[in-house]
């Protein structure tokens, strides 16, 4: 700790021992510093908000909606710092009375990039900023060019909203235009192609319809009589059934119908087995058969009433000649459709290749008429959005806070940084004369000398002075001190002209 104590009293001795060293080197360093300060010139700041109002409801109903102005909004707002929209502000404002060059032109860009911000503050608010600040132009004329700066960037924000929107328009629909006038006569050239195609192979080609397209549908309809064929061969079947257990005549008015009508009864028992699926060498059926032979012989030698017809049996026919007919049309359709179907097969064989060109030619017909009508649906949703906004006017657009007029400098912080220049400069006279002791060979205490030469010392002999050499001391103390207090006096004039610069601007 005493170490720390003698080093720090050895420094403060060394310092104040050169201490007039001190003193000139923060001269030449606040001199130095505060002149470059002067020279730096004020910035000045203006600002100007503006307000954008997205939500319209016929905008909405035309398709103007509000995702589509946002996004307009957003590349405005990306665009206004471009290059081409920073040149129109520079020529626009006394920036560009002293440019004569493409080099310093683009220089002047370059430099004003760096002080405008356009930045949006809410969904519809937008703040736009510019900084200018030029030491060879007075404080008024910087102040007055950042204002025109800010008032230029919002001509640029409302003609890019409103009138290049317009613009945009105008160039998008004759785009379009041009556009459906080419693919009108595309479509025009590739449907003059398939009629000559289909003219030229009308066995391949029939009414104007597709092979495919027949092809498929007749096999599409096979499929479908085939299923109907199927279920009236079923019916047909069930109704023979039902008509071959069904006599055709009724027994006459004997106790017990005679012969005949055990004979008839016989009969459709045997019927009733072979609807049943029994075969003819089942035992029921044999038995039958037998039964019925037997029966035979003696209703021939019977005499007397031969019964009646049966009405059931003669409706049986009639129903069964129905599904008959319905099965012989069905059948009809079947074979004339397998014969469409080999015959486009045959033809598509025989002719790949010209199946293969009228399938290309469709194709690109179809193509081309799809593109063609949604270039038209495109064209007159384009229309209408452009007379939305030509007529109507969708975005609102209003200043809220006009460019102000800088009334200070936003920058430099002069009164901070003449401060900081002083404490520099007596940091460097500090540094200065602490540095030279340090290159001096001498000793400011006896302790310092003894750890430099290892030896012990003894004593040490004070310096005495007389009346004169006290007097001299005197004064040039006197002047040590005038000359630090006119280094501060000099900061607080610079101080004081800075506020009073400041208000005279303002």
């Amino acid at each position: 700790m005493n170490n720390i104590y003698d080093e720090l009293r050895s420094a403060i001795f060394s310092v104040w021992h050169r201490r007039w060293l001190a003193l000139g080197v923060a001269w030449a360093v606040c001199l130095l510093g505060w002149l470059v300060v002067a020279l730096v010139p004020n910035t000045y700041e203006s600002k100007a908000r503006i307000f954008v109002q997205l939500d319209d409801a016929l905008s909405e109903v035309t398709g103007v909606g509000v995702g589509n102005r946002k996004r307009d909004i957003d590349r405005v707002q990306q665009t206004l710092t471009s290059a081409i929209n920073l040149e129109k502000v520079i020529r626009s404002t006394a920036i560009g009375d002293e440019i004569t060059s493409p080099k310093q032109m683009e220089a002047a860009v370059l430099g004003l990039a760096k002080k405008v911000k356009v930045e949006s503050e809410k969904d519809n608010l937008f703040a736009i900023t510019a900084e200018f600040g030029d030491g060879d132009r007075s404080d008024a004329e910087n102040a007055k060019i950042a204002q025109d700066i800010v008032q230029k960037m919002i001509d640029i924000f409302r003609e890019e909203n409103l009138a290049g929107n317009r613009g945009e328009m105008t160039q998008s629909l004759t785009f379009m235009d041009q556009q459906l006038g080419q693919r009108q006569k595309e479509l025009e050239a590739a449907e003059q192609k398939r009629l000559a195609f289909e003219a030229a192979n009308p066995d391949l080609i029939q009414g104007g319809a597709g092979a495919l397209q027949r092809l498929e549908a007749a096999r599409s309809e096979m499929r479908g009589i085939d299923a109907d064929l199927a279920a009236a061969q079923s019916a047909l079947a069930a109704i023979n059934g039902q008509l071959a257990g069904t006599p055709q005549t009724l027994p006459g008015m004997g106790p017990q119908g005679g012969a005949r009508g055990a004979l008839a009864e016989a009969q459709a028992m045997l019927a009733g087995l072979r609807a049943r699926g029994l075969t003819e060498n089942h035992p029921d059926v044999i038995a039958a058969k037998n039964q019925i032979n037997l029966l035979r012989g003696a209703a021939a030698s019977e005499t007397g009433p031969t019964g009646i017809p049966n009405p059931a049996y003669s409706s049986l026919q009639s129903i069964r000649a129905e599904r008959q007919a319905s099965v012989q049309a069905l059948m009809a359709r079947r074979a004339a459709l397998q014969s469409d179907i080999s015959r486009i097969t045959t033809a598509q064989i025989s002719n790949p290749e010209l199946a293969a060109e009228h399938q290309r030619i469709n194709r690109d017909y179809d193509v081309l008429k799809q593109q063609y009508d949604k270039l038209l649906q495109d064209r007159e949703e384009l229309r209408l959005r452009g007379q939305v906004e030509t007529e109507h006017n969708a975005v609102k657009f209003e200043v809220i806070d006009p460019p102000t007029t800088p009334r200070a400098p936003v920058a430099p912080n002069r009164p901070l940084l003449l401060l900081a220049v002083l404490v520099v400069g007596l940091g460097a006279g500090v540094g200065a004369a602490f540095a030279i002791g340090q290159l001096r060979s001498t000793f400011a205490t006896t302790a310092r000398l003894e750890r430099a030469l290892g030896l012990p010392v003894l004593g040490a002999i004070t310096h005495t002075l007389n009346d004169q050499a006290r007097l001299l001391r005197k004064r040039r103390m006197k002047q040590f001190y005038m000359a630090s207090a006119a280094l501060g006096g000099i900061f607080m004039l610079l101080q004081v002209a800075e506020i009073i610069q400041v208000r005279t601007v303002g």
